[in-house]
């Protein structure tokens, strides 16, 4: 993230504006909506940021920038088409310990101005950290047309009943839930339907009967995380990662999945990988109950899906023996994102018709599988966490009957930027892997259906 995006309040502060044409009123629009007082300094100043600045209060200065005019501002905008100019101005301006911003050169000032969708109270900044402006306008074009114009108002209706309900509720988790609730009900609709009275008496009587014991329950949500992309995580997923506080997740869970949480959410990492464990099952599944009796809500990310070699009903049984309150929210399995995104459909009429998932070891370790009904020919098998086994795999898979001219794809970090797709045969493929780094997590898909990944694979460059 290069720069911080904050709301800034200005309203009578000063800010200077070197430059009098089109872009410098664009910017000067934008600082009079904000409150602030805008001064102008420029050899020439078109007609309408004359006006803003007699209605802002600020000063018109019809010659050339000088550093003392810098005394008493807040903020510096050099809009001007002299770029020597504009160096100089964020020079003095930086010197003076003022934020600066420099118009179509982000490199030499210390802010940028977003693409504003106006919802007051209700403000939302797109910002391309001055990379493509027009990128960022054009999203903001698409909000816009998707944003009803009273999201404003319900936030003005929701400000009316704050003090209100701080007076009925003490805690402040217990009030978070209650607008959170709120706000999955019927007064959203109402507002937006125009019928602002129905919702404030629906507030009202919601506020009258808000009991704290009620909404400071403790509460677990087993969340399927997907295989990596976190464009591929459910709308359901998303809700309750975004209302829990506090987040369990291990390392199959990328980064721009845990990102996504609440910024005051506790992040608590209980990754594992195969034979190393930076916390016991057993652990995992009492720090679950733990917070849950705190009152928390608390977010439990799996990779994948939680049901699928995710040891969810593991991490459900205990929930359960304790009568705690819990959702359990699917996800996109390993085997279904990294197929699809390897360009290997899992089953095909000319291929396969059935899909079996195996799991690559035992709980012991061991890779003592039922050999004899995965060799079918017409059926894929997939095997998750088999890459420490992959040779042993292939070769009991060819000792129980697959033939060893049989198509088998490794795909490594499927789904993610970072994906690489590595197929071979059943006898090739662990000679052609041996001493190269492959990072987990790993997948291995066995069937004809590999064979067609030349032709679909879309995703990444592969071999």
């Amino acid at each position: 993230m290069e720069f911080l995006p904050i709301s800034w309040r200005l309203q009578g502060k000063g800010a200077l504006l070197v430059g009098g044409g089109e872009v410098a009123l664009r910017k000067g629009r934008l600082l009079h909506r904000s409150g602030a007082r805008v001064s102008v300094v420029a050899p020439s100043v078109c007609a309408e940021l004359r006006d803003i600045v007699v209605q802002s209060g600020g000063k018109l200065l019809e010659r050339g920038f000088e550093p003392a005019d810098l005394d008493g501002q807040a903020l510096v905008v050099s809009a001007t088409d002299d770029s020597s100019l504009n160096a100089w101005v964020a020079e003095q301006a930086s010197a003076k310990g003022l934020p600066v911003n420099v118009v179509d050169n982000p490199s030499l000032g210390d802010f940028i101005f977003p693409a504003i969708v106006d919802r007051s109270p209700i403000l939302i900044s797109i910002s391309s950290s001055g990379a493509s402006p027009v990128l960022a306008r054009k999203l903001r074009s698409q909000i816009e047309s998707s944003l009803p114009a009273r999201w404003g108002r319900l936030a003005d209706l929701m400000a009316k009943f704050r003090q209100p309900l701080k007076d009925k509720l003490g805690n402040i988790g217990a009030r978070r839930l209650f607008w959170e609730k709120a706000l999955e009900g019927p007064v959203v609709e109402k507002v937006l339907a125009g019928k602002e009275s129905e919702a404030e008496a629906i507030l009202a009587q919601a506020i009258e009967e808000a009991d704290t014991d009620r909404l400071s329950r403790g509460e677990v949500y087993l969340v399927g995380a997907g295989p990596g992309d976190p464009d591929l995580l459910t709308f359901r997923a998303l809700r309750l990662l975004q209302k829990a506080d506090v987040v369990l997740y291990d390392r199959l869970v990328g980064k721009g999945i845990v990102d996504l949480a609440r910024r005051d959410a506790e992040l608590v990492y209980v990754g594992k990988a195969r034979d190393k464990h930076a916390l016991p099952q057993d652990n995992i599944n009492e720090l679950l109950v733990h917070y849950a009796r705190q009152g928390k809500k608390v977010c439990r990310l799996k990779g994948g899906d939680p049901f699928i070699f995710g040891r969810g009903g593991e991490e459900i049984d205990l929930i359960v023996q304790e009568g705690i309150d819990f959702q359990v929210v699917p996800g996109i399995t390993a085997a279904s994102g990294c197929a699809a995104y390897g360009g290997i459909p899992l089953t095909h009429r000319d291929h396969a018709q059935s899909v079996r998932f195996v799991t690559g070891h035992r709980k012991d370790g061991s890779v003592d599988l039922d050999w004899q009904h995965l060799v079918s020919e017409t059926e894929t098998v997939v095997f998750y966490m088999g890459l420490v086994g992959l040779r042993q795999i292939c070769q009991k898979l060819m000792e129980h009957g697959r033939a060893a001219d049989t198509p088998i794809a490794l795909v490594s970090r499927g789904t993610t930027d970072l994906q690489e797709v590595i197929t071979g045969t059943l006898e090739n493929l662990p000679d052609d892997i041996e001493g190269r780094e492959v990072h987990a997590p790993t997948l291995i898909i066995v069937g004809s259906v590999v064979s067609l990944h030349p032709r679909f694979g879309w995703f990444r460059k592969s071999n």
